[in-house]
């Protein structure tokens, strides 16, 4: 078959690139716009070989070989297909299994099967000559693409190279097409303040009622602590006599605390306004009555339905093609995807009012679909299973920020 192919490890070519525009090999240097660089593989591919592409074979490694977001956005991409040998971590690197032989077998299945008649390799390692060499006894013509290294020496096996038709350099100049190196500021520089919305969520005060809940088990704590002999000492109070340290964590006095210090007869605090019970993010422990409602979800937002209640089947392969074609997987638009697609699918405008007066509290149902939907995206990657605590935030306040919008949105009258 007069046509070409095209095999790339992607761990050598990103890599190379990431040392030749970074510094060093960490792929987290730099970004990479995956269609331009599939794009510019393939222009180059053509005029090189002077023959049609059959197909792009895009292998690299990943957790548990679970595809991530970068991988679904490739595999969707015409002419392209990917395959996934596993990421392990050792002595603190990651490293890949499984690639070579994969790239391997499928270079000898396509020489034997005489599915093309040029293929082009994008890789370094000397693993694959015995395949390159089977390719050539097949009649296939073996063209060997190098990353330009940053040191200007070999990055590739020499035997590698000594054993290809044709050899090609990819150069800076090709490689910025598409790879850029990220504008990190170094590793002693503070972190970049998160969105406004996450701030906001973060720096919610807690409920006096969570307060007050948190002080009563470190009241707890502390008679168990007297009964034991290990109660900490007596403070001074301003007039000389002795005030009992209060007994809240980290110095919050319980309500037992408030009222010595008060004086007997004194009258009980006033509650907390409503406007102050907010919550830093949704979680069974950290859920807390609000004044007038009862310790829980209430009938109105325990009702609300959850998408996938709201979804149909043909909805539901939409959403997938979607989810590997458009969303990148950054933890705040995937929670405003999720509202996006709730709120557009609710048969009553009504149940956003019940859902908002939880604010920032979502729902515990819905809230837990919105943390497996996340984790579809890569999300667990390197991190134990758990989603990480700042992921979750974000995915949060990208939830309630698109809620917002789009509630406002719908309340604007037509025609402003």
């Amino acid at each position: 078959m007069d046509r070409c192919v095209v095999l790339v490890d992607a761990g050598y070519l990103l890599g190379a690139a990431a040392s030749l525009l970074a510094g060093e090999p960490a792929r987290s240097r730099i970004t990479v716009d995956h269609a331009a660089l599939i794009q510019g593989l393939r222009e180059r591919a053509e005029a090189d070989t002077q023959q049609p592409l059959l197909r792009i074979y895009w292998f690299d490694g990943a957790p548990d070989r679970v595809p991530q977001p970068e991988h679904r956005r490739l595999r969707v991409m015409p002419r392209v297909t990917v395959r996934l040998g596993a990421l392990t971590r050792s002595d603190g690197r990651w490293a890949q299994k499984g690639v070579d032989a994969a790239m391997h077998a499928e270079l000898t299945e396509l020489a034997r099967n005489r599915a093309c008649s040029d293929v082009v390799l994008v890789t370094g390692d000397g693993d694959l000559l015995p395949g390159l060499m089977s390719a050539k006894e097949h009649g296939v013509a073996v063209h060997l693409w190098a990353v330009q290294a940053a040191d200007g020496d070999y990055n590739q096996s020499e035997d590698l190279v000594a054993e290809a038709d044709e050899r090609r350099v990819l150069d800076r100049a090709w490689i910025t097409q598409a790879v850029r190196a990220r504008d990190l500021t170094g590793i002693c520089a503070p972190a970049p303040a998160p969105r406004p919305e996450i701030a906001a969520i973060l720096s919610a005060p807690l409920p006096e009622s969570a307060l007050a809940a948190s002080a009563e088990r470190a009241a707890e704590a502390q008679a168990a602590a007297v009964r034991n002999g290990t109660a900490p000492p007596e403070t001074a109070g301003e007039n000389g006599t002795s005030v009992p340290a209060p007994s809240g964590a980290k110095g919050v006095p319980t309500p037992k605390d408030l009222a010595s210090l008060r004086g007997p007869g004194s009258a009980p605090a006033a509650p907390a306004p409503a406007s102050a019970a907010t919550l830093r993010w949704s979680s069974d422990k950290g859920w807390v009555e609000r004044p007038g409602a009862a310790l829980g979800e209430s009938p109105e937002t325990a009702s609300l339905p959850t998408l996938a209640q709201l979804t149909s089947a043909e909805q539901r392969w939409a959403d997938r093609e979607e989810d590997i074609t458009t969303v990148g997987g950054d933890p705040y638009e995937v929670g405003q995807v999720f509202a996006r697609r709730w709120m557009e699918r609710l048969p009553e405008p009504s149940h956003v009012q019940k859902l908002s007066t939880m604010y920032p509290r979502i729902p515990h149902r819905i809230d837990g679909e919105l943390l497996r939907y996340a984790a579809r995206f890569g999300l667990l990657a390197h991190k134990d299973d758990q989603i990480d605590e700042h992921d979750r935030y974000a995915i949060r306040a990208g939830f309630w920020r698109e809620i917002d919008v789009r509630a406002a949105a719908e309340r604007q009258p037509a025609g402003e």
